[in-house]
């Protein structure tokens, strides 16, 4: 049932990039069904100096407090003082909808809770608290299509598939010098990091992938953060070509122009290659067997998984896949890859697919369901 006299929505996904990509096509959705509401996301810092007007159907962010479940942040403690002035703010705003994209209800349900809106909406489990409109949570599901039920208990109807970010005039202003260095080549981005090193392909890897790049007239921008600086200078000094570091070079709102720009993203189940799906740009992303299910792209027309079936730890043979991927209760903590099995002539041949496709008269760069 469609609800009447919506003025203000809050959706809540605190967390990583990858994190909120995947949530895109339903906050779309639910400004597609409340086309009058103002959305407003409370997220992370991040989000706030992120998503400035124009890059999503996202209104307004409001960055919410270091809390467990919720927002957690190494080295930094709760407050319960912020806390308790958060949520006296938040009950003034009168939202009439409060959605969350986050967990499975225990730690999310109690919060949006205290929102007092009026109507409360997300996933939920055994152990959570309850809201008025909720879907159980099951780990194993396309985020994607998990977010999109959950706005659907809204009447939030489905428009596209895959993500949908906008660049900004800013982001293709600061990325103008680095882009003068290509000097209108034709380029790929290769990021070669991921934030838990099981999800890594190996850094040594890169290496023949870069060259091969090199030696098809195509240039190659290995991507990072400032602390991944020595490590891809080490991949680009036992290359045999020559590639552009830009490492630690530009925000996220630079990173949203290049890869934009870019014929094709290649990395690990990371943000970048996330960000790319969002920006219509073609990637080959790396994943391990589990998490495809969760975070690999929908669609096949210009995005190409390459997957891991390797299950078993090296160490203690462990197969770290329930009740979640790599979590603690797997007993296996141990920092390999374990998409380490991909060849980098598997990689390859996913990228000519994609790249020579795009090359023919008429081929069109996007997913033939990026809209419903």
């Amino acid at each position: 049932m469609h609800l009447k006299n919506i003025n203000k929505i809050a959706i809540l996904r605190a967390n990583a990039l990858g994190d909120f990509i995947v949530t895109l096509p339903a906050i779309e959705a639910i400004r597609g069904a409340y086309p009058n509401a103002e959305l407003v996301l409370l997220g992370k810092p991040w989000h706030k100096e992120f998503l400035s007007p124009g890059r999503s159907p996202v209104d307004r962010v409001i960055v919410v407090p270091v809390m467990k479940g919720i927002r957690d942040e190494k080295n930094i403690t709760e407050d319960k003082t912020e806390q308790k002035i958060f949520f006296e703010e938040m009950q003034k705003e009168h939202f009439d909808i409060a959605i969350h994209f986050q967990g499975n209800g225990v730690s999310a349900n109690p919060f949006i809770n205290r929102l007092n809106a009026s109507v409360t909406v997300g996933l939920t489990s055994a152990n959570a608290d309850k809201i008025d409109k909720a879907i159980d949570f099951y780990y194993y599901q396309s985020e994607v299509i998990r977010y999109l039920e959950v706005a659907s208990l809204i009447d939030a109807i489905p428009v596209s598939l895959e993500p949908q970010l906008n660049v900004l005039k800013e982001d293709i202003e600061e990325v103008k010098g680095l882009l003068s260095l290509l000097d209108k080549k034709r380029f790929v981005v290769l990021h070669a990091f991921a934030t838990d090193i099981r999800r890594a392909w190996p850094a040594e890897n890169y290496i023949p992938l870069a060259d091969w790049f090199c030696e098809q007239n195509i240039e190659v921008v290995f991507t990072g953060l400032k602390e991944d600086n020595d490590e891809v200078e080490k991949i680009i000094s036992k290359m045999k070509h020559k590639a552009i570091n830009s490492c630690g070079a530009v925000s996220l709102g630079g990173l949203t122009a290049l890869l934009q720009k870019a014929r094709l993203v290649i990395g690990g189940d990371t943000g970048p290659v996330h960000l790319a799906r969002a920006l219509n740009t073609p990637t080959v992303g790396i994943y391990w067997a589990p998490n495809l299910i969760n975070w690999g792209p929908l669609t096949r027309n210009i995005h190409r998984p390459v997957i891991s079936w390797n299950m078993q730890c090296p160490y203690c043979g462990v197969v770290p896949n329930y009740p979640y991927p790599f979590e603690p209760q797997n007993e296996c903590e141990h920092k390999v890859s374990f998409v380490r099995d991909v060849s980098v002539n598997e990689v390859i041949q996913a990228a000519s697919g994609l790249l020579f496709k795009d090359e023919k008269a008429g081929e069109p760069r996007n997913s033939c369901l990026q809209r419903l």
